[in-house]
């Protein structure tokens, strides 16, 4: 099928030229483009079906100055290599989320070498977005320090000191920790390295706690590998871990895919064999490591589920200001999760 050429001889499509193509009234239209829940999904989906025959656009000029927004979520993210087994999968999530929505997503990398605050003060300053949705979060994060300060609206993939006050989905790994570092000792592992997250980020922070409480509870030694997290560089983790086999760990407990992979290559390079002479556990996102190495002790993070609450949460942050944030906790390891709690 041939290509149409919509510019030749005719306007741009606009709300009136549906309506008169529907029948139905120009307020409805645009009623029906903003996914208005009042109205029925049929007639819904019969505007939206004549709006992409047209080949409707909207104006998001006419759009911001009508309503004062951009029907823009901004998904602020960070590219570290420990992340970016998940990076992928989080910004799908929250594009699914947002699809049949009015909301469209604009994604914002954050190099490593970058001021955090600079790309949100950016979109936020510049009317760029909505919303904004990021990660990595520190206890007491300045960007949400900013933002709360300026009552802009935003979610956060992990929590902060004021969880209480703001949106936000979180993969318990305090529960994570205190779950492999149990794992470790039923399978007879008593001294146990911890490859843990930068420490100045929350989770870093509640992995560390809640391997450490499990640890003396099962009188196990625990130790953090020193000069290295799992955001690491391969060779680091690789030198960090052959240091720490040397010293005697029969046990590591990690908190990213990509550095479990270094850390097994420093294992099987001195020789030892996963389940025999050492056990690992760590966490994925996508059920590779699991497939391609079944003698590791996995615990799957349902990036999915945090993406699509993350959308959610930005949405109401927008449309009911007053409403109570939406939060959720996922907890690894007893069958179930917390629900979203708003």
């Amino acid at each position: 099928m041939e290509p149409q050429d919509r510019r030749a001889g005719r306007m741009r499509p606009t709300l009136r030229t549906i309506a008169q193509a529907t029948g139905l009234a120009v307020a409805t239209v645009s009623r029906a483009l903003s996914d208005a829940p009042d109205l029925r999904a049929d007639t819904k989906a019969r505007v939206r079906r004549v709006a992409d025959e047209l080949g409707y656009v909207p104006d998001r000029a006419a759009l911001r100055l009508r309503t004062g927004r951009t029907q823009v979520i901004a998904l602020v993210i960070g590219t570290e290599p420990d992340v970016m087994s998940n990076t992928a999968r989080l910004i799908r999530a929250v594009a699914v989320a947002l699809r049949p929505t009015r909301f469209h997503l604009n994604v914002t990398p954050v190099l490593p070498d970058e001021e955090p605050l600079r790309p949100i003060r950016h979109i936020v300053e510049n009317a760029l977005a909505d919303a904004v949705i990021f990660n990595q979060t520190r206890p007491r994060d300045p960007r949400a320090a900013w933002l709360l300060a300026r009552g802009f609206p935003f979610a956060t993939h992990g929590r902060t000191a004021w969880a209480d006050r703001h949106p936000w989905a979180d993969f318990d790994t305090a529960a994570f920790g205190a779950l492999g570092l149990r794992r470790l000792v039923r399978r007879g592992r008593r001294h146990i390295a911890l490859l843990a997250p930068p420490l100045g980020q929350f989770y870093g922070r509640e992995f560390v706690r809640g391997a450490r409480a499990a640890a003396a509870e099962a009188g196990a030694a625990v130790a953090l590998l020193p000069r290295v997290t799992s955001d690491s560089p391969a060779p680091a983790v690789r030198a960090a871990v052959a240091r720490a086999l040397g010293d005697g760990i029969d046990g590591l407990l990690s908190c990213s895919s990509f550095a479990t992979l270094a850390a097994v290559d420093a294992i099987e390079a001195a020789g030892l064999r996963l389940g025999r002479q050492i056990d690992v556990v760590a966490k994925e996102a996508e059920p590779f490591l699991s497939a391609v190495r079944p003698d590791l002790l996995m615990v799957r993070e349902n990036v999915d589920r945090a993406g699509t609450v993350l959308a959610q949460a930005a949405i109401r942050a927008i449309t009911e200001p007053e409403s109570p944030p939406l939060q959720d906790l996922e907890v690894p390891g007893d069958g179930h999760s917390e629900e979203p709690r708003a």
